[in-house]
């Protein structure tokens, strides 16, 4: 009986465990390209507009990655994203779930 008791538990604890892990929204922003990024947002699929610039007065150097949390409290898994490159250049990736991603590149 103990042991069915501790494994029920144990099955209980895991799966809590699991589901607070599905809902991690901390993506690694690499960037794979030339350039430096200088200003990156990500805003949930349910806005119109680009939420604040989440680098701040901070840059994202060509050839590095810097793991940002992108929860917004919103409950929302679904993104789009911005990136703004040193040289004026843009690129947006829409509809990225970031309760299932782990990390995100941009490349040249």
């Amino acid at each position: 009986m103990h042991k069915a008791l501790a494994g029920a538990v144990l099955a209980l604890t895991v799966a809590g465990v699991v589901d607070a892990a599905a809902l991690d929204r901390r993506v690694r922003i690499n960037n794979e390209t030339s350039y430096d990024i200088v200003r990156f947002y990500a805003s949930n699929t349910g806005t119109n507009s680009w939420e604040e610039d989440i680098l701040g007065n901070d840059i994202l150097p060509a050839g590095y990655s810097v793991m940002i949390n992108i929860d917004d409290g919103s409950g929302y898994c679904k993104y789009d994203f911005l990136a703004v490159f040193e040289d004026g250049d843009q690129v947006q990736a829409s509809n990225k779930n970031v309760c299932e991603l782990s990390e995100f590149s941009f490349t040249d």
